[in-house]
């Protein structure tokens, strides 16, 4: 099998410069040519307790070059398959952040998916904190109906707090007001949350499906993904609170009960099986609360197999 080896180099993962799986960087948004496209939105303005998420993008793009030994593609025995073999990646950087001012840091977050998605390419935003998806649906204007998939500790839908209607609590209420948005299936939801009962209850009446960590247990990965629409495309959202703490400790806002990495990694497999999926976006780790890079390593592996799993159903619907 083809590997980098043979360039004369060992390149190791701890050498060189760092973007997301040691892939090309591409400054000139205007020249994209990839079926993957990472940005970095290393805002985190909107938190409500502990900031940090600002250096997740560097974070997760240091823990992925853990995955970048120069194989060609990464071969999983359980699945005999070779994934991301021919999957072009390039790392477009960060959208340019501006301090204290969130309609500035927002509207360049979503010029850079809109440069995505004009490209063709997968949009894959690393975050920051989850006011960034706001720019990133935004982006998506004009585009066929789909249907998100956040897989969260935390609802993220209130309407307005004090005035603030664009922080990591208001999010999925953001979305749920765009035409482009045809319903939600919210997972991982747990225990004390971000948004009131009569939240829940908005929610609910404007179609989301919500699920708890133990509901989402008790329905197995293929019970999940069942419940989402049919034939429709499927914008994913992953907050790093989804998951447990006890492997996931560099965020804000750790909420104990949470998901385990095969909860997650099998239910985005079913996703992306029965799904196209449109974007992507993982947010909320924030590295200084986690010296051992776990939570980072996470992030960067979550991401790198579902990108996998994406490709790999595109290959299998076209052949």
């Amino acid at each position: 099998m083809a590997h980098g080896y043979e360039s004369g180099r060992l390149d190791l993962p701890f050498t060189g410069i760092c973007t997301f799986a040691r892939s090309p960087y591409q400054p000139d948004w205007g020249a994209i040519d990839a079926d993957v496209a990472i940005l970095g939105a290393p805002f985190d303005a909107g938190t409500q307790w502990r900031a940090g998420a600002r250096f997740g993008p560097r974070g997760v793009r240091e823990a992925s070059t853990l995955f970048s030994f120069g194989h060609a593609g990464a071969y999983d025995h359980e699945d005999d398959v070779t994934y991301l073999a021919e999957t072009r990646i390039v790392d477009l950087g960060d959208a340019d952040i501006v301090h204290t001012d969130t309609v500035q840091s927002h509207a360049n977050i979503a010029d850079g998916v809109r440069a995505v998605r004009a490209s063709g390419a997968l949009p894959v935003v690393i975050g920051g904190d989850h006011s960034i998806n706001i720019p990133c649906i935004d982006a998506f204007e004009g585009h066929a109906p789909f249907h998100i998939l956040q897989i969260d500790a935390h609802l993220d839908f209130v309407d307005e707090r004090h005035g603030v209607r664009h922080g990591h609590g208001n999010p999925m209420r953001r979305a749920s007001e765009k035409p482009w948005v045809s319903g939600m299936t919210q997972v991982g939801i747990r225990n004390v949350s971000s948004t009131a009962r009569d939240g829940y209850a908005d929610a609910r009446a404007r179609g989301s499906d919500i699920l708890s960590v133990r509901q989402a247990r008790a329905l197995g990965p293929k019970g999940v993904s069942a419940r989402l629409p049919d034939a429709v495309p499927v914008y994913i959202t992953i907050d790093i609170d989804a998951f447990c703490p006890s492997i996931a400790p560099g965020t804000g806002t750790p909420s104990h009960g949470g998901f385990l990495y095969y909860d997650v990694l099998e239910l985005l497999q079913q996703v992306a099986n029965t799904h196209d999926i449109v974007g992507i976006d993982l947010v909320e780790v924030a590295p200084d609360y986690d010296p051992t890079g776990s939570t980072s390593i996470l992030a960067a592996q979550v991401l790198m197999n579902l990108l996998g799993f994406v490709f790999h159903a595109r290959q299998q619907r076209a052949a």
